[in-house]
């Protein structure tokens, strides 16, 4: 197994990827018609995500094929004085392909994402994680902190 940031020729495997995340915790599921649309902005997305000094995408790489992703945001604080501001990284989209779970992938992959956002200089790393997968993440020594506040916008559409 191969672990490695993700390159501008992994983009269709995420894209598929993140479709398949989508529909397989959603509870509501989203027909394959309307995979052209989802499949025209991801792209846009992923490429310039790729190309950014901001978002990192850390894939698992085995059998040729991508079982499993990590993708990194880095958040640049707003300096302190008295204090040296050090970024932190925004961790979302955890996801290993059914047939590869259970295998330490996941794992691996976290571990790698730590060391290199050690190297970075990244003050910590933050996910907001499902019910389902705070396991994951205990397992794997993160903790739980204290919950962040939020106000929803409603957007217009």
């Amino acid at each position: 197994m191969q672990i490695r940031l993700a390159e501008e020729e992994d983009i269709d495997q995420l894209i598929r990827m993140r479709w398949d995340f989508h529909n397989e915790y959603s509870e509501c599921r989203i027909g394959e018609d309307s995979y052209g649309l989802f499949y025209t902005d991801c792209k846009t997305f992923l490429t310039e995500a790729l190309r950014s000094r901001r978002w990192f995408i850390w894939v698992a790489v085995t059998e040729g094929r991508i079982a499993s992703h990590i993708y990194l945001e880095r958040i640049d604080k707003v300096p302190r004085p008295g204090r040296r501001s050090n970024s932190f990284a925004y961790m979302t989209n955890v996801y290993t392909l059914p047939e590869w779970r259970r295998e330490g992938i996941g794992s691996r992959l976290l571990n790698a994402i730590e060391l290199w956002s050690k190297e970075q200089g990244h003050e910590f790393i933050i996910v907001w994680p499902s019910e389902w997968s705070r396991s994951f993440y205990e397992r794997n020594g993160y903790l739980q902190c204290k919950e962040p506040m939020e106000i929803m916008l409603e957007l217009d559409t």
